[in-house]
């Protein structure tokens, strides 16, 4: 299969090609168990495992699939399906749980994929179901729904005030089929963590399928070996007396018959009533973690985007220029996997190079809207992203920066954009001001101020961050400041100039607390903290103070995030800008 150097038409890796399925006889297939896909965010994108599920293995249900759509942004899930052939234990249930405690070595143990497969409909014994049919048009769905209060098929379970309409509809000398939540039909309706999970349970796509392999050959013809049938021929495949289940073994032991399966499987099951049967497991799409669709639908040699930033219901790419023609098709696959907390994907397509630090996106999957709400350590806030700035990588940051505040501190932060500091401090400290020059953040950060309920500890202000500094500072009407934050790592440090002379036309005494200074910036030296320490001392005009240094983050290769943490030397609080001239 060739691949695209600069085109922009998109075929599959060659992991999506279907390996040839296995030559086997006529059999019919009965459907076992379903269940939901699981999958969790954090994955390692570049672990391989040499052993368990792969697009590489197992086979394409269809003989000639499309590989892709008419559409090049676009790709066919069903290609993604792959069906491995396995062998399964039937036992009853009642031993099964132990079963699987004893032979948890030579199960399958696939991740997201029980061990245990449940067999519908084999509650009750055929011979016996004729009993429970008390009219000509009841069948086993109703059976299901007087057990479980639902069959297959019925879909979404109806309000309680329909529902008990429809029992009332319903009612005949056997009384109520089911009568659900009969205690709370008179108390409104709350939304419960149990609702929350049936409607995710509703949207979710199922990942996995484990079917039963039944021979439809005649007694006469030649088939496969049944010697591995333990117990007398009543309690042969569709002669169980009762509720059984299926414990699916290793993928090692799909071809094997009973005398070829381990010493430890035989001796565990010694004595017992079991079948030794053949399934098949299908995989679809839904199961596939977001690394190994990536992997099949990328250049065998470029590299899986790893890494993106999750706002609200926002995911934030930052794609490398190789992955621009796939961006729709890496946007498609994330949305997917992260589904339904992620309604939209995004991508930064330009470096912040505004006084307003907002970032250029492009939206690549999903919704337009850029305005979410972000829930952080208990606080909320509003957020658009189109005309706000917003990391969530820098949540470990505040929450350190916190640990340097006290109740009697009265926090300045200069930059505070929509407030993720401001807020937090003014939880711990006695007040605070914030001020930021972008009028879409200070609308946002009053928002969230009232949304948090701390509109009373916080004052707002609209200016550029020098003039703030100097108004802030010389104000009578001001409490006096113990703290200042200035987390604009581009430019921070060229504002420290404005402390030049703050306390001039301040008398000194011994009450007097000169601030704490936090200032974040860059930088790309060998040396990163001299460099940035270098930089603050210039800015200052001052040698001898102390400096904390603290490494915040790696932005990129070779460029740092630094929180320089100071006390504002009295020299430069006190002079005397016409003698320095």
């Amino acid at each position: 299969m060739l691949r695209p150097a600069t085109s922009h038409s998109i075929p599959l890796c060659p992991l999506l090609k279907p390996v040839v399925s296995y030559p086997c006889n006529a059999v019919s297939i009965r459907r076992i168990a379903v269940a939901t896909a699981t999958a969790s965010l954090s994955v390692n994108l570049h672990e391989t495992l040499p052993y368990g599920p792969s697009l590489s293995k197992g086979y394409h249900p269809s003989i000639n699939p499309k590989l892709l759509q008419d559409n090049d942004d676009s790709f066919d899930e069903k290609q993604f399906t792959r069906v491995f052939d396995i062998s399964a234990i039937r036992v009853s249930a009642d031993r099964c749980f132990a079963l699987e405690s004893q032979l948890r070595g030579h199960l399958l143990n696939w991740p997201r994929v029980r061990n245990i497969a449940r067999v519908p409909g084999d509650e009750i014994d055929a011979q016996l179901l004729k009993y429970f049919k008390l009219s000509d048009d009841e069948s086993l769905d109703s059976l299901n729904r007087r057990i479980y209060g639902k069959a297959e098929g019925d879909g979404e379970k109806l309000s309680p005030v329909l529902y008990r309409d429809k029992l009332a509809k319903t009612f005949n000398s056997r009384g109520y089929e089911k009568f659900r939540n009969l205690a709370r039909l008179s108390r409104p309706k709350r939304k419960t963590k149990t609702e929350t999970k049936e409607v995710k349970d509703h949207k979710r796509s199922d990942c996995y399928l484990v079917e039963e392999v039944v021979d439809d050959q005649s007694d006469g013809e030649k088939g496969e070996d049944q010697s591995g049938l333990i117990g007398d021929d009543e309690y042969r495949l569709g002669k169980w007396k009762g509720s059984t289940r299926l414990l699916l073994l290793d993928e090692r032991h799909a071809h094997k018959s009973f005398d070829e399966l381990p010493e430890a499987i035989k001796a565990c099951v010694k004595g017992a009533l079991f079948e030794l049967v053949r399934c098949k497991l299908t995989l679809f799409y839904s199961y596939w973690q977001m690394n190994e669709v990536l992997e099949a639908l990328l250049p065998k040699h470029m590299i899986v985007p790893s890494s993106f930033e999750t706002v609200g219901h926002i995911i934030h790419l930052n794609l490398r220029d190789e992955h621009l023609p796939y961006k729709n098709l890496i946007a498609k696959v994330v949305l997917d996997k992260n589904k339904p907390k992620i309604q939209t994907v995004v991508n930064k397509t330009d470096a912040i190079n505004n006084d307003f630090r907002t970032m250029q996106l492009e939206v690549l999957a999903g919704n337009h809207s850029l305005v979410t709400r972000v829930v952080e350590n208990g606080l909320q806030f509003h957020v658009d992203l189109a005309s706000v700035y917003w990391s969530s990588k820098l949540a470990t940051e505040r929450q350190r920066l916190l640990t340097y505040f006290t109740r009697s501190d009265v926090v300045c932060d200069v930059f505070a954009g929509v407030g993720p500091l401001a807020l937090f401090a003014a939880k711990n400290v006695k007040y605070v001001y914030a001020n930021d020059l972008n009028p879409h953040a200070i609308d946002y950060l009053e928002r969230n101020c009232v949304l948090n309920k701390l509109e009373r500890k916080i004052e707002v202000f609209n200016m550029d961050g020098r003039r703030f500094i100097d108004a802030i500072f010389k104000s009578q009407s001001t409490r006096p400041i113990t703290q200042v934050v200035m987390n604009l790592p581009k430019d921070a440090a060229s504002y420290l100039d404005a402390f030049k002379g703050i306390f001039r036309d301040t008398e000194r005494s011994e009450r007097l607390t000169l601030p704490t200074i936090h200032v974040y910036g860059f930088s790309k030296a060998e040396d990163p903290e001299f460099d940035f320490h270098e930089r603050i001392r210039i800015a200052l005009a001052e040698v001898a103070f102390e400096v904390k240094m603290h490494k915040v983050r790696l932005v990129a290769p070779g460029k740092w995030m630094l929180c320089a943490s100071f006390v504002l030397p009295e020299r430069v609080a006190f002079a005397n800008p016409i003698s320095e001239l």
